[in-house]
């Protein structure tokens, strides 16, 4: 559908829920799917960063000025809004590619908000950015050479430092406007900058992958936003067998994979394509994070052809690793009891994605 005003009108209908399917009735879409909702423009401009009455409030949103009423909506997660108390904005800028907000909150320490959805808190990144590089680096001997897609507030640098074994740290941001704020308002994170091994790349990622030497790397971590807008590409399966074909035999992926609460669909596709893509091993792993939406985000791990990796038990333990718990500061979150937990999938995620349901099984065979 052509115009901004009849594509604006079918992506709301998508944003609902709804579409017809031909016949005048409609069919439901699964919630994950509401990432069609980024088409519209028009909206997007009023969906980001919302500070109402000192709260900050994660979603989407649009006003009614006839009600003077505010309304949320994401297109990630439908009829849902987290928030948080803000105690002062620090630093609020449009980047070439999206809104940066950083803020206080009364809870969290510093917040880094992205388009509205919220990256990191002080309080709780450690989980995320300790999980998405050990539960990488803990499952292969002695990686020596890493990159790192997005992660431009220098947590996951921070992280893949404390192993020894590894030489060369390849990062490819494409907003330096978020590492110079990350250098700014959270030194904790972005000292992984400072590492002598950290070689950055400001540009796309799909870009610099096209560009890499085949089996150039032993691991990739993909820090990527939500997968909305530009960042779609970053969940298809060209952008994956372009990584695939830059890890060695036996590398290894890990991938952020979003909720498994909120987003049973997506994490489907996402293990489909990687299974057709990666000829070594697949798995899914969870780990809490208080302030990402539902709670817990999820991790896709896989390896290409080659040695075998044994995700689930790790074989390269950063507890055994010289100096890596003095590293900067301590680990707060990842230890080998938790990389082993996070593979320990619920019931209702094994129904749902089929990929999953003999997992136990896949696991025992790795």
């Amino acid at each position: 559908m052509e115009g901004g005003e009849g594509r604006g009108l079918e992506c709301q209908k998508i944003m609902d829920g709804k579409v017809n399917n031909g016949n005048g009735s409609e069919n439901h879409i699964p919630s994950c799917c509401l990432k069609a909702m980024a088409c519209v423009p028009e909206l997007d401009a009023q969906c980001h960063s919302t500070v109402v009455s000192g709260w900050f409030s994660e979603s989407h949103s649009r006003s009614d000025k006839a009600s003077k009423k505010m309304y949320f909506n994401n297109p990630m997660w439908p009829g849902e809004a987290h928030s948080l108390k803000v105690e002062k904005i620090l630093y609020k800028l449009k980047s070439e590619f999206q809104e940066v907000l950083v803020f206080e909150s009364l809870a969290y320490g510093k917040v880094l908000v992205l388009d509205g959805i919220v990256q990191l808190t002080e309080k709780d990144e450690c989980a995320y950015q300790e999980m998405i590089a050990h539960l990488t680096l803990c499952s292969i001997p002695y990686p020596k050479n890493v990159l790192v897609v997005g992660g431009g507030d220098g947590g996951v640098l921070r992280e893949i430092a404390r192993h020894s074994s590894v030489e060369v740290i390849d990062i490819c941001e494409i907003d330096k406007m978020v590492i110079d704020v990350s250098k700014k308002f959270f030194p904790e994170l972005s000292v992984g900058f400072e590492d002598p091994r950290v070689r950055l790349h400001i540009g796309d990622a799909v870009e610099f992958l096209q560009n890499v030497t085949e089996g150039k790397y032993d691991a990739i971590i993909v820090d990527s936003s939500d997968p909305v807008g530009p960042a779609q590409e970053l969940v298809e399966k060209p952008f994956f067998e372009t990584i695939a074909k830059a890890l060695r035999p036996g590398g290894v992926l890990c991938n952020m994979a979003e909720s498994m609460w909120l987003h049973t669909h997506l994490i489907e596709d996402m293990i489909s394509i990687c299974h057709e893509t990666f000829k070594g091993s697949v798995h899914y792993a969870w780990a809490s994070v208080p302030t990402y939406p539902s709670g817990v985000i999820g991790f896709l791990l896989c390896s290409t052809e080659g040695p075998p990796v044994d995700f689930l038990n790790p074989i390269n333990p950063i507890e055994k690793v010289e100096g890596a718990l003095m590293h900067k500061r301590e680990l707060r979150f990842y230890n080998s009891e938790i990389h082993r937990a996070a593979f320990a999938l619920p019931e209702f995620l094994k129904r749902e994605v089929s990929a999953l349901r003999d997992f136990p099984a896949q696991a025992q065979r790795v």
